[in-house]
């Protein structure tokens, strides 16, 4: 089976495309607008880029109307964006705040999470969230669309502040990562958690590679 996507008609009843690159970090944003409305927006198109320094990416693509969601434009306007990890313990504030709300809105009260001061970032962080980069806002690549919704804003950030919850650090020193249980989306209507993990090193890489790879701290 193979289809040429815009020119050929999809063969399945359901597009494949946004289930195949899975499964996709959760990029559950915090802003606040210049005249201080908190947002919270969960983007599936979220990416760290590189380490030194570290530096990160979303895509949101804009309302089927034509406007450009509210987290862009905060980002854009504040020059900051806060980054809070998606758990399965949170899930169901994560869908809540998925919604659509009017500009005004403020999705913390809605989806029922706490606000929790950043250092760095005017806006605020999700208390129960384990997890947070605090990110100054770099530049934004927008690509043209087929559709209205089509179009993308790519924003690009570098990561001032990472906030970790002691208690999901292992005694080894790193992320207890299936203690924490984040959420990753599939497509579709579907999600996973991860609960499971198992370990890989590239076989005759140096020292300082593997060091780099594992992320050890000089």
């Amino acid at each position: 089976m193979h289809y040429a996507p815009g020119k050929d008609a999809c063969p399945l009843p359901y597009d494949p495309f946004k289930s195949c690159t899975v499964p996709r970090p959760i990029g559950w944003l915090s802003t606040i607008s210049p005249e201080g409305v908190v947002n919270l927006a969960p983007f599936s198109q979220w990416q760290n880029l590189t380490f030194d320094p570290p530096m990160v990416m979303f895509a949101a693509n804009q309302l089927s109307d034509g406007r450009r969601k509210d987290t862009v434009l905060n980002a854009e306007q504040t020059g900051w964006f806060v980054w809070n990890m998606a758990t399965y313990a949170l899930r169901e504030a994560v869908n809540i705040s998925a919604h659509e709300y009017p500009p005004e809105v403020d999705e913390f009260d809605e989806a029922g999470v706490t606000k929790a001061d950043c250092i760095d970032a005017p806006g605020p962080r999700v208390a129960e969230s384990p997890c947070h980069f605090e990110c100054k806002y770099l530049s934004t690549h927008r690509l043209e669309g087929n559709s209205n919704a089509g179009w993308v804003d790519v924003v690009y950030g570098r990561v001032e502040r990472i906030h970790v919850k002691e208690e999901f650090v292992g005694e080894n020193g790193k992320l207890n990562i299936p203690a924490i249980e984040p959420i990753a989306r599939l497509g579709y209507y579907d999600y996973t958690v991860v609960r499971e993990t198992f370990e890989m090193k590239i076989h005759n890489a140096s020292a300082a590679a593997l060091d780099g790879l594992e992320g050890k701290s000089s």
